[in-house]
């Protein structure tokens, strides 16, 4: 009998049942990772040493989970998907790990990513590309790209991503799954490899919303180790989903919803946004107000460039210490300079270099007025106007991306210009450390598409229910790539 493709409550109930046990779940998992792997390049270690746990009361115990490459695990490679910490080993777990590791939950894997986090692909980790489990020939979209195919094919019912600009909820997009992303300082960033530390989240993919809620009721926490963290104690993700919704407020935008803001439309961003309107359909017969609401679009297009400029000079002062004298592969040359500078060049990717190059421009003291500082203003007036929707709705409810999963031929980390607001909107939910969910809602061309629901800092709860009752209104919960497919 197969067991990954439950939910976490069911397999916590097996468990206690003594129906099975923690290590036929751990076995099961570990040869369903080594089928993905051969199919999609999910993974960049797979820990077939992995322990049974004891089963408590604790609904993750004993149960399998992923872990994105970029968190801390002592004693097990960690690299970032990246050539200059390929043979990297910390000493020390993350604190979301510790947590995990206390609620007895087991690390079967650690997962491919777009280097460092970089990347919207899931094309740029060093081990190679990450291949989507429901078509091979399309991207997972990253930078969470192997846990997300890892969940989606049904190897274990949930895995940790970050997320710091849409890392989690569009490759759950891509994926048919559930990613999300809670309020910045909900779950601790110490061992988390440090991208954009004003942009980076920790959080989950599951498969369907409760799970996501027990995940993230067992990772999050105050942590000495990490000064923006809060105390959500009295915030029970899982025992607030109850899914009476009626009387909420919900907003979406105009000018990325309505399908005659698109000059050229495709066939595919025709369905996709005529799916989201059915979506919104299903919103009001559960008694849900949704109201259209429009922004300026000057300020809506304002919002990639901002993401570049901030999170490239972020990236470039935390990923400073990456010289291959601390750790990493030693660098060749006759001094520590000439070593960094070999060390630097031959391991980070096109990609990241060019990041790096655009972090140092915009901090230059010349030129941080015209393009650091604006960029931060930018990001001001985006999470005002945000916050100001929020004074009137629960969230915000939008389309996630273009349509679904783009073709691996060809596709480069780049946007076009006529859809860049609606494949980059997420990012706002970085910029103002907002509660963030993605869930599938529909199929364009046997592949899963989704919506997402953003709500205001600290509304946890309240965005995770919102979220839950339109995830019943509709047959894509616990769905497994591959499996049959509800248009």
């Amino acid at each position: 009998m197969k067991w990954m493709n439950k939910s976490i409550e069911e397999l916590h109930d097996l468990l206690v049942d003594k129906k099975v046990t923690s290590k036929e779940l751990i076995e099961e998992s570990l040869k369903l990772s080594h089928e993905l792997q051969d199919k999609c390049n999910a993974f960049v270690t797979i820990l077939d040493d992995a322990k049974e746990t004891e089963v408590t009361d604790n609904l993750l115990s004993g149960i399998p989970y992923g872990l994105k490459d970029n968190y801390s695990t002592k004693g097990i490679l960690s690299t970032g998907s990246s050539n200059t910490l390929k043979d990297y080993v910390p000493f020390f777990d993350a604190t979301a790990v510790s947590n995990l590791k206390a609620a007895g939950a087991v690390c079967v894997n650690k997962t491919v990513m777009d280097e460092f986090g970089m990347g919207g692909t899931g094309t740029t980790g060093h081990t190679g590309i990450v291949r989507n489990p429901w078509d091979q020939t399309r991207m997972c979209a990253g930078s969470s790209a192997g846990s997300a195919a890892a969940v989606a094919y049904g190897v274990y019912p949930c895995a940790t991503g970050s997320d710091t600009g849409d890392s989690i909820r569009k490759p759950a997009a891509y994926c048919g799954i559930v990613g999300y992303k809670p309020t910045y300082g909900m779950i601790s960033r110490y061992g988390l490899f440090p991208f954009a530390s004003s942009l980076d989240h920790c959080g989950v993919l599951t498969r369907n919303v409760k799970d996501a809620a027990i995940v993230v009721d067992n990772m999050k926490g105050i942590d000495k180790n990490d000064m923006t963290t809060w105390d959500s104690s009295n915030i029970n993700l899982y025992g607030s989903l109850n899914g009476e919704v009626k009387g909420k407020k919900l907003c979406y935008i105009k000018e990325i919803c309505d399908i005659d803001n698109y000059e050229n439309p495709n066939e595919e961003l025709k369905q996709h946004l005529s799916n989201f309107m059915k979506t919104i359909e299903k919103a009001k017969e559960l008694g849900i107000e949704v109201v259209e609401e429009s922004i300026d679009q000057t300020l809506l297009n304002a919002l990639a460039a901002v993401y570049v400029v901030i999170s490239c000079a972020e990236a470039t002062s935390n990923m400073s210490n990456l010289t291959g004298i601390i750790f990493g592969p030693r660098g060749e040359g006759d001094n520590y300079i000439d070593m960094m500078k070999d060390h630097r060049t031959k391991g980070f990717s096109p990609l990241i270099k060019r990041r790096f190059v655009i972090g140092s421009y915009v901090l230059q003291s010349e030129n941080q007025e015209r393009y650091f500082r604006n960029a931060q203003r930018v990001r001001r007036l985006l999470v005002d106007k945000w916050k100001e929707l929020f004074k009137k709705y629960d969230a915000v409810i939008l389309p996630v991306g273009s349509g679904p999963a783009k073709k691996l031929d060809g596709s480069k980390d780049i946007l076009s210009k006529e859809t860049k607001v609606l494949e980059e909107h997420l990012q706002i939910g970085n910029f103002g450390g907002f509660p963030s969910i993605t869930i599938p809602n529909g199929f364009i061309d046997g592949m899963p598409v989704a919506c997402n629901i953003t709500g205001n800092c600290y509304d946890d709860s309240n965005v995770l229910n919102i979220a839950y009752a339109l995830e019943s209104t509709m047959p894509y919960k616990n769905q497994i790539a591959g499996g049959e497919k509800n248009e």
